[in-house]
């Protein structure tokens, strides 16, 4: 038999950080904690939504937590069908019953929770002045990453540009590969334009050029594209299995960008793996700005999956009061340390109340 609780931690960005949507100074996120009555053991799950992003309704996301606690014993069984329109509390729920069976500090084992292997992670480049954004490519240069994934539709356009064209000028594709996210931010009319103009940088790819929910003008930009396109938010909320095929099959994309917490934990985002599998679509997995906690948890997921991608996993230093971690970062690749006292470490920082 299982309790159950939720607790409320406001993440305080270090410095605020800006998207082609708006301009983020906190992150809001929702932790699950279950504890098994006979044997006491905790299990924490993160729920991690992103207003303007997640399918999940903010207006009652407290009011189903408490649900969902207060009827545990039988969510415990059927959440995977029972919170598909609330897929941040589907994955943390997910997430919490994982860690009651896990062993210790590992959900998963895997050579990278033994110590053993890195995961290669992209830099993240958070959208600023020129001058800001080229102070953070040599920061992230200087630590030694070879991918790096830029967040652009802010600024305009020629200035962007002409920031890609001198990195490009000084790093080969050799040097550094460059990934870029517009978030939807390019009107229809001239994104293929700007996508031709971009593909002349030789960089790897460009997420969600134009805003989701524009299937045949994506599909047609994906063929008449030079530069691989990737879909992410294109996928939040298609929790039915025809929807996501649909999709695929109309779109043909070259790459699909995963973020449990947005597309309903683990279970749900293999689907899409599956899928993707099936058409010769690459992949990657990234977090949706999570704790220490949820990061944690994801990266040991992504572990099991042997993809050779550099993934979307360096958001654990982006908070001044985050969470205990036993994630590190060295030379562009995610560390874990499987002595770290995880499970200890979180049970103090939520006095482990259930």
């Amino acid at each position: 038999m299982l309790l159950a609780t939720w607790h409320q931690h406001n993440l305080q960005f270090k410095r605020p950080i800006t998207t082609s949507r708006d301009t983020l100074t906190q992150k809001p996120s929702w932790f699950l904690l279950l504890k098994e009555t006979k044997t006491l053991k905790i299990g924490i799950g993160e729920c991690s939504p992103l207003a303007g992003l997640s399918i999940d309704d903010l207006t009652q996301f407290e009011n189903k937590l408490t649900e969902v606690c207060q009827e545990i014993n039988a969510y415990q069984t059927n959440f995977l069908k029972t919170l598909q329109t609330f897929p941040a509390i589907q994955c943390g729920l997910e997430n919490a019953l994982l860690a009651l069976e896990s062993k210790e500090n590992t959900l998963f084992t895997t050579p990278f929770t033994q110590g053993k292997q890195v995961i290669p992670i992209n830099g993240l480049i958070w959208m600023a002045s020129k001058a800001n954004m080229l102070q953070q490519i040599n920061k992230k240069l200087a630590q030694g990453f070879k991918c790096l994934k830029l967040k652009i539709g802010a600024l305009d356009f020629e200035e962007e540009y002409g920031l890609l064209r001198t990195i490009r000028r000084q790093y080969s594709v050799d040097d550094i590969e460059i990934r870029v996210d517009a978030n939807g931010a390019f009107h229809q009319d001239h994104a293929l334009e700007k996508l031709q103009r971009l593909a002349d940088l030789q960089l790897h790819s460009i997420e969600q050029p134009i805003a989701a929910g524009q299937f045949e003008t994506m599909a047609e930009l994906v063929e008449k594209s030079p530069l691989p396109i990737a879909l992410d938010e294109e996928l939040i909320g298609l929790y039915q299995q025809h929807k996501r095929i649909e999709l695929l099959d109309c779109i043909q994309p070259d790459y699909i960008i995963l973020k449990p917490s947005f597309l309903g934990g683990f279970y749900q985002t293999k689907q899409w793996i599956t899928l993707a599998q099936q058409r010769n679509m690459k992949w990657w997995i990234t977090s949706a700005l999570e704790s220490n906690l949820g990061l944690n948890v994801l990266a040991q997921w992504t572990s099991t999956l042997n993809n050779p991608l550099p993934q979307g996993l360096g958001t654990g230093l982006l908070y001044s009061n985050n969470l205990p971690s036993a994630l590190s970062i060295h030379r562009g690749e995610l560390h874990f340390s499987p002595d770290y006292p995880l499970n200890e470490a979180w049970n103090t920082f939520f006095n482990a109340k259930v």
